[in-house]
């Protein structure tokens, strides 16, 4: 089982990799891709998803450029890339439907699959653990954000 931590209801597992600023994380895969996607934070700041269209297979980009847009109701915005790599591959699942970001925001909702151009020294500038709990409690607590609230089938 994942271990994980709860902070105004909003999931942050410590499996994962967190660029806390932009609301996204990076899990690496087994042959040294990642995939990568949107936070619980920021799925519940987003609000129900209505679109998602992340770049093509083959789009280089450089940490901090955009790799999706993702759109709610109330909110239409980047979807910013944690690391440098190379998109090899897009979650055609969330293509098909954006509210399973909502839904799964760290299985079955990552956006991209990446091959990393500089993996070991971006990661170095991310938190997981411990750590990444408590940059999120504080950026929670500084921002005042609002308790997450889950879809029905929520899973983290």
């Amino acid at each position: 089982m994942t271990e994980k931590q709860e902070i105004r209801g909003c999931v942050i597992r410590k499996d994962l990799y967190y660029r806390v600023d932009d609301h996204t994380w990076v899990k690496i895969d087994d042959d040294g891709t990642v995939r990568v996607g949107m936070t619980d934070v920021a799925q519940n700041m987003a609000g129900p998803l209505l679109y998602a269209k992340a770049k093509g297979v083959g789009t280089k980009r450089e940490k901090g450029k955009p790799i999706a847009t993702v759109e709610s109701a109330k909110w239409v915005g980047p979807v910013k890339s944690p690391l440098s790599g190379e998109i090899i591959d897009v979650n055609p699942k969330v293509a098909r439907d954006a509210k399973l970001v909502n839904q799964s925001p760290y299985n079955e909702g990552w956006i991209v699959r990446m091959r990393p151009t500089n993996l070991q020294s971006e990661l170095a500038e991310m938190l997981s653990g411990d750590a990444a709990v408590e940059a999120y409690r504080q950026k929670i607590d500084k921002e005042d954000l609002k308790a997450c609230v889950h879809v029905e089938g929520f899973e983290a």
